[in-house]
């Protein structure tokens, strides 16, 4: 069971080092992440994009190119194309997003002929280490990828969820759907979807897996407030993953784990042939650094 995100690293020593390419890899963010995982022997990087701004970026920050493969791509489009294609045509074991917008990366991810497209839907996984959770990680799905995911979206969305868990050694997660009470309402869609899902669950259409749902998030992870509201489950106060009913809910709890409760992250996108770093500006250089050890370690 993983307890801390540094627990990843223990993971990928004992596997050989992966191939990373970022796409548009003229960004000083991805590049400072990219050569700390390099240096931690997790990664060989080849990065894609303009080799002018490269250079300049890795000489302002003192870091050493010479272990890197460089390919010279101005052109944000080909370097997206030539990134894909790399892992498509089983060159590279890793996309990362480099200095371009999601949809741009997601646009090559999804073509028709060299993308990394795998699973019907691609989601969003965060795996968060919470100081306040008890003895264990705990991962939230799909807070940047799924606006309003119906119930087979939603299925998807598990199972993506659920391959990457058990690769990460959780053999059955034990998974909440969230809502906003622990009733089924039929005013309320989310809680009817998670009736289902929990259903789904127990005649294993949704396998490898305890699913319980609808909880409200005080129940899903105290088991303090599920016995005071008399639930009787075996995942309330005890999820290793909570499914959230869109990306407004998932973005909001997100951001309120990593600035109020400080807690550290790493996220990639599942659903893809091979796993995809996608951060954002916001996130830390140690984020950055986690996410490519976590997609490292489940690919």
């Amino acid at each position: 069971m993983l307890k801390k995100l540094t627990d990843l690293r223990e993971i990928v020593k004992k596997y050989p080092k992966k191939k990373l390419v970022v796409a548009a890899a003229h960004d000083e963010h991805s590049i400072d992440a990219v050569f700390r995982a390099a240096e931690m022997k997790v990664i060989d990087p080849i990065l894609i994009g303009d080799k002018i701004e490269i250079e300049e970026i890795a000489s302002n920050r003192k870091i050493n190119l010479s272990k890197a493969t460089i390919i010279d791509e101005p052109n944000i489009n080909q370097a997206v194309a030539k990134s894909v294609k790399l892992v498509h045509f089983g060159e590279a074991d890793i996309l990362m997003k480099g200095k371009i917008g999601t949809a741009t990366l997601l646009k090559g991810v999804l073509n028709k002929e060299w993308g990394l497209r795998k699973s019907e839907v691609l989601s969003h996984i965060a795996l968060f280490e919470v100081p306040a959770y008890h003895h264990k990680l705990i991962a939230l799905t799909d807070v940047a990828m799924n606006i309003a995911p119906d119930l087979n979206a939603k299925v998807h969305i598990l199972s993506n969820a659920i391959d990457f868990l058990n690769k990460l050694g959780v053999s059955e997660p034990k998974i909440a759907v969230l809502g906003a009470v622990e009733l089924v309402n039929e005013m309320m869609p989310a809680t009817m979807d998670a009736a289902l899902l929990s259903k789904m669950a127990d005649r294993g259409q949704i396998p490898n897996c305890l699913i319980d749902g609808p909880l409200a998030f005080d129940n899903a992870i105290s088991a303090e407030s599920a016995k005071h509201k008399g639930i009787k489950s075996n995942v309330a106060g005890d999820a290793d993953l909570l499914l959230l009913p869109d990306i407004e809910a998932g973005n909001v709890l997100y951001k309120a784990f990593v600035f109020f409760a400080n807690a550290k992250v790493a996220a990639c996108i599942l659903g893809a042939s091979a796993p995809i770093v996608l951060t954002s500006r916001s996130d830390s250089e140690e984020s950055k650094l986690d996410s490519i050890i976590l997609a490292a370690a489940t690919q």
